[in-house]
């Protein structure tokens, strides 16, 4: 038998697994509504595949946008990380539209304005990692909106 770090025996966390299935489904993971309620998004769904724990106290989703659906332009307080792992798209974040592809890396900055878009004629599906304490998205209000569509390539590109 090999002996195990006093670090390894001192835990007793329980290791679990979660297979995906076809068509970027886990097992045991339910398909959701992307939110609760809401029409400032179109055509995603969110599935959580780890929803923390004392040790790591974070949440990783994965959502899926069918073809030319888009999330919600919104922003928060905390930061969040996403890596696309299904078909391309594009992405507003801050002032700019980032060309999507699998495996990019999408670090959103607190209070960033942000949407992702499937608008490439295939599903968009990402893993987004974030605290799991966090505040609630922000949508623009009027002035915000007005300020957003002022520059041509965000107003063509942000949906609401």
């Amino acid at each position: 038998m090999i002996p195990q770090p006093p670090a390894i025996r001192r835990h007793t966390t329980m290791t679990t697994l979660s297979r995906k299935l076809d068509d970027f489904r886990w097992e045991d993971v339910p398909l959701l509504a992307y939110k609760q309620e809401g029409n400032t998004f179109r055509d995603i769904t969110r599935q959580t595949l780890f929803d923390g724990e004392p040790t790591l106290p974070c949440q990783w989703r994965y959502f899926e946008i069918s073809p030319d659906g888009h999330s919600s332009l919104e922003r928060h307080e905390h930061l969040h990380v996403v890596m696309i792992i299904r078909g391309r798209g594009q992405a507003f974040v801050a002032n700019r539209i980032l060309d999507l592809n699998t495996f990019d890396i999408v670090r959103i900055g607190p209070l960033t304005w942000h949407q992702f878009r499937a608008n490439l004629g295939q599903p968009l599906g990402f893993l987004c990692l974030v605290n799991i304490q966090r505040d609630r998205p922000q949508l623009p209000d009027a002035t915000t909106l007005a300020q957003l569509r002022a520059i041509p390539l965000v107003a063509d590109f942000i949906r609401v």
